[in-house]
């Protein structure tokens, strides 16, 4: 896999992360806000459309904001084990941190955080 391609734009606050350019992908709404590139039958990421990007990235006073992966429940059983698999290894873990809420003992709910952009090579580009 060659190096993560950065393209932010500015006026529709979007954050596209390349990780193989020029392969085709399939689109995998994991929320309103972000969508993830994936080439199915290899299982691995292509690409992690971040919209909103600015809002997603600011932190609140108690810490990272976390959003319900909401997409995942539309996903058959066996895509959605594929993309489990992808959001928790690299190169996709290096820039959401995905866990889990439980509002009860018998309900998880998936969610995701946007890790320290700048850690994983992601300068501020919404200032």
């Amino acid at each position: 896999m060659t190096e993560s391609i950065f393209n932010y734009d500015k006026v529709s606050d979007t954050l596209y992360i390349c990780f193989a350019p020029n392969q085709k992908a399939t689109g995998i709404e994991l929320n309103e806000n972000i969508l993830l590139r994936l080439d199915k039958r290899a299982g691995k990421a292509i690409g992690l459309t971040i919209f909103n990007f600015s809002i997603l990235a600011q932190q609140t006073e108690v810490g990272p904001r976390s959003f319900p992966l909401t997409g995942l429940a539309e996903l058959s059983v066996e895509l959605k084990k594929i993309v489990l698999a992808i959001l928790l290894e690299p190169p996709i873990k290096n820039f959401l941190l995905v866990s889990a809420y439980m509002p009860s003992f018998q309900e998880i709910i998936p969610i995701t955080s946007l890790r320290h952009m700048e850690s994983a090579g992601v300068y501020n580009f919404a200032v």
